[in-house]
């Protein structure tokens, strides 16, 4: 059944490339936009039309809502979809969307309204009795109540934006002479990034680990759970490496997890794919935040279950019933995610754009390569640094893991700096590979022991293969004009 015509994906690389390819099994035309730092780019290659939306900066192009829905008029499609980052949680965009008669393939604007507010979405968990963290039920203003609180709960405790994401506004404390600082900076930082500069309170974990649960719900109130993925692995609070299912989930855990996750889209009356996270430690786990659109590690749950998230998304959008219910769900396997990022991870991860002089992507049984990029391609510093997301996929963990590490060996990237290293020494490492993992791991000991040995050993392998592959073109030159002159020499 063809649900849409023609759909515009509101947004660039790598994840553009993935709705596309759901959209062409589909029969679905696509349509892609792309800014001027954008025009080369496999997105625009790939889709059925392309437009240019705007100069490169993300508010002249990617975030700039009248200009996509101008397009997504003018190329005659019905719905828009809008991948994640960029405009995938603005509730606004998706307002517009739909006074504008456009579909969004996503929740309701209203939940995405209700759910990007961390203190809305907080007290909506404790009215359906999801556990969530200790902390302030508002936002908080006033030092001697914020002290209040903190010595309620208890040392440390974070300061976090409540319209913010991505860590970005985050201040740990661990005594209160810093809790006014962190207050302040916490609404300033909240104010420039989110126009918003409500904080509040919460009871922090020193090492808990990062638990979420896949749903779908469509319009006619069918929800299910697609289970469980890890996410501990972070930098800056973002996610590096993910698999599915979570290596320490028991039967009576997930149980739990899954019920508050299905409470959680009850009470949001939340459609379409969603993501609900959780902070776990020492037997418990707290509500964190849902969000509401897709995830970029749906791969490891896709690997795991053999639902395509992306076609289930359109469907929903289009009005269908969920053609499967919860006991149709089951798990094969393990699958892990590794992003990999143009960054320098001995230098605090900073991004490194630039040419791609040389690409190989690895195969073999198990592999899934989502990229947005080609050799010849110039990544641009304006946008996020993902050049790819490496999925292996095993029948159990161990496996999984084995095909990983293999995968990582066979990928060639040169040109830019990446985080290859990184996930070598990871998959190598004794407490991953035995499921020790939680959200500060990168920062133990024994990574950072390991890791520049890693970042030194992939470099060396990276130089002496380009300088094989000059070597292998100067072979190669040589060669053709000696073929040229025996050529000329028989005529």
């Amino acid at each position: 059944m063809k649900f849409f015509e023609k759909v515009l994906i509101a947004n660039r690389g790598e994840i553009a490339i993935r709705v596309m390819r759901a959209c062409r099994e589909l029969d679905i035309e696509t349509v892609a936009i792309y800014s001027t730092a954008d025009s080369d780019a496999l997105h625009v290659k790939y889709a059925d039309e392309a437009f240019l939306v705007g100069e490169a900066p993300p508010a002249k192009s990617y975030l700039n809502m009248e200009r996509i829905l101008d397009l997504t008029k003018k190329s005659g499609a019905e719905a828009i979809h809008p991948g994640y980052g960029f405009l995938a949680e603005n509730y606004r965009f998706s307002k517009l969307c739909h006074d504008e008669g456009v579909v969004f393939i996503g929740p309701s604007w209203k939940t995405i309204r209700a759910m990007g507010s961390k203190i809305e979405s907080k007290q909506m968990m404790r009215d359906a009795n999801v556990p969530v963290l200790p902390g302030t039920l508002g936002g908080i203003l006033d030092p001697e109540q914020a002290k209040s609180v903190a010595a309620e709960v208890g040392y440390p405790v974070i300061v976090k934006a409540s319209a913010g994401g991505g860590g970005i506004g985050m201040h740990i404390v661990h005594d209160e002479k810093g809790l006014e600082e962190a207050l302040e900076a916490g609404r300033r930082i909240a104010q420039s990034a989110f126009g918003d500069a409500t904080v509040f309170i919460e009871k922090y974990l020193v090492k808990p680990r990062h638990i979420e649960f896949q749903v779908l719900a469509d319009e006619h109130g069918h929800i299910v759970h697609l289970y469980d993925r890890e996410c501990s692995i972070q930098r800056r609070h973002q996610k590096l490496v993910e698999e599915a299912p979570c290596p320490i989930m028991t039967p009576e855990l997930r149980e739990r997890m899954s019920a508050s996750a299905i409470a959680v889209a009850k009470a949001s009356d939340y459609t379409n794919a969603g993501t609900v996270e959780f902070l776990y430690a020492d037997g418990n786990y707290y509500f964190m935040e849902m969000n509401t659109r897709l995830q970029v590690e749906h791969t490891v749950t896709e690997l795991i279950t053999g639902r395509d998230i992306v076609k289930k998304q359109i469907a929903i959008a289009a009005g269908e019933s969920l053609p499967f219910d919860q006991e149709d769900v089951s798990i094969r396997g393990h699958a892990i995610e590794c992003r990999i990022n143009a960054e320098d991870p001995l230098n605090n991860f900073a991004a490194d754009p630039g040419k791609i002089l040389r690409y190989r992507s690895p195969g073999g049984p198990g592999m899934r390569v989502d990229s947005g990029i080609h050799m010849g391609y110039t990544i641009p510093p304006t946008y996020d640094s993902m050049i790819s997301k490496l999925c292996a996929w095993g029948a159990d963990r161990k496996e999984a893991i084995a095909r990983m590490r293999r995968a990582i060996y066979e990928y060639v990237i040169i040109g830019v700096k990446t985080t290859l290293p990184l996930h070598h020494a990871i998959m190598h490492n004794r407490h991953f590979a035995e499921g020790d993992t939680h959200t500060h791991f990168l920062q133990e000991e024994h990574m950072q022991k390991t890791l520049a040995r890693y970042v030194r050993e992939e470099e060396t392998r990276m130089q002496t293969l380009a300088a094989s592959l000059r070597q292998g073109k100067q072979i190669a030159a040589i060669t053709g004009a000696v073929n040229v002159y025996l050529q000329g020499q028989k005529k």
